[in-house]
């Protein structure tokens, strides 16, 4: 019987996979599994230039390489279950799929409010169909848009919903500043004041209770699906303090979960993402690792504390690891790679100003410093742990950016804070 690789989930990381796979050797057969209907496509656009109506779907979709060209796709379709002993995944339709190694892509999904209130006009964004289902309502005349979450995707919707012309467009956060986390206080007051003067409002330092509209669904119960749903319209947002802020569109940018369940009984950890070793094995079986943001993996290039990373550049980063392990694996000769040490990168364009970082930003809150330039301008800061440079961020313009784009060879000489 021919060999065959299995790739969970057919998204950037599960392309990268493939594509990998080829260049470390592999040529048995690769089948690539996924739920959505469409092949994988670019989705930091989503909200961003999908939204705005901008750009088709077609400029989102990869082109998958040449030597990728023989792959099989089975699209629309969801694994549902994995047999490790077996060695087989278990497909929606009830058919097994077996494999001699097995690479888990299957990514994340956004996490939703478990709030009292309807259903409909709550919305996510993480498919082509959550932000073409959101552009829809962001376009009505007179639409008052809530988006709950002041991250990534939440700062990203607000600024293109105000570009889009939406008359009110407030955000709502238990944190007190827009990106605190990732970024730390001083960037993220200078943010705070970026969408402010572009008129977004703010409400920070609350959560939300619940939401008004026309019918409530049960307490506790989630939505049925993103964006829509039975049980009446939303029309308010209820705070923690009891107020509401009027809405006709809600947008829930609230963290994510990660896609395991079909890999529970098999001995993994999966209390965040897929717990992997140094060279993204899962749980101790060599025939199968994982790539993209539900990799939880040691990065040996700082403290070697596992962690998830969802930014554009870690499918990638990722998948040329994870594909060379499990090539070498079933080529029959484990021989051990450098452990993985990737340097994460990631931008998130606002308005029309960019944010842009290479590091680890995160691990240095403690001792933030300017760089170049001021926080009310184009700015460029260091984190620093014990002292060493670990990331830099960039607030501005193009300038800006180039300013922390210096920094990446730097970045990448260091040696590791285990060291």
């Amino acid at each position: 019987m021919a060999r065959r690789i299995v790739v969970a989930g057919a998204s950037m990381g599960g392309l990268r996979a493939a594509e990998q796979l080829r260049a470390a050797g592999w040529t048995g057969a690769i089948t690539v599994v996924g739920d959505e209907p469409h092949m994988p496509y670019n989705r930091p656009p989503l909200s961003k230039e999908v939204l705005a109506g901008k750009a088709p779907f077609e400029s989102l979709a990869f082109t998958p390489k040449a030597s990728a060209a023989d792959v099989e796709w089975r699209l629309g379709t969801k694994v549902v279950a994995a047999h490790f002993a077996d060695r087989t995944v278990e497909l929606d339709d009830g058919s097994p799929l077996s494999y001699d190694g097995l690479v888990v892509a299957t990514g994340m999904r956004p996490r939703r409010l478990l709030c009292p209130g309807p259903l409909a006009g709550r919305h996510t964004v993480r498919t082509l169909a959550d932000a073409q289902g959101l552009r829809a309502e962001l376009t009505r005349p007179g639409a008052r848009v809530v988006v709950v979450g002041a991250g990534f995707i939440g700062c990203e919707v607000a600024a293109t919903a105000v570009g889009l012309g939406v008359r009110e467009v407030t955000v709502v956060d238990p944190l007190p500043l827009p990106m605190v986390g990732p970024l730390g206080e001083l960037l993220a007051r200078a943010l705070l004041k970026r969408h402010e003067e572009r008129g977004v409002r703010f409400a920070l330092g609350t959560g939300v209770a619940g939401f008004e509209g026309d019918v409530g669904a049960p307490p506790g119960a989630p939505p049925t699906v993103a964006g829509g749903g039975s049980g009446g319209s939303v029309t308010g947002v209820v705070l923690a303090d009891g107020s509401v802020l009027p809405a006709d569109v809600v947008v829930e940018s609230v963290g994510s979960v990660a896609n395991t369940e079909w890999l529970q009984g098999n001995g993994l950890d999966l209390s965040d993402g897929v717990l992997t070793d140094e060279h993204l094995r899962a749980g101790g079986h060599p025939e199968v690792v994982a790539v993209g943001d539900v990799a939880r993996f040691p990065n040996a290039r700082y403290d070697g504390v596992p962690r998830r990373v969802e930014h554009w550049s870690i499918p990638t980063d990722t998948a040329k690891h994870a594909a060379k392990t499990l090539a070498a694996h079933l080529a029959g000769g484990d021989g051990e790679l450098a452990p993985f040490a990737p340097l994460p990168t990631f931008w998130s364009d606002q308005h029309d100003f960019r944010l842009q970082s290479f590091g680890a930003p995160g691990l240095g809150l403690d001792d933030v410093r300017v760089l170049d330039g001021e926080p009310d301008g184009d700015v460029l800061v260091g984190y620093h742990v014990d002292g060493r440079l670990v990331g830099v961020v960039a607030l501005g313009g193009q300038a800006a950016a180039m300013g922390a784009a210096k920094y990446r060879a730097h970045l990448l000489k260091q040696p590791a804070l285990t060291a």
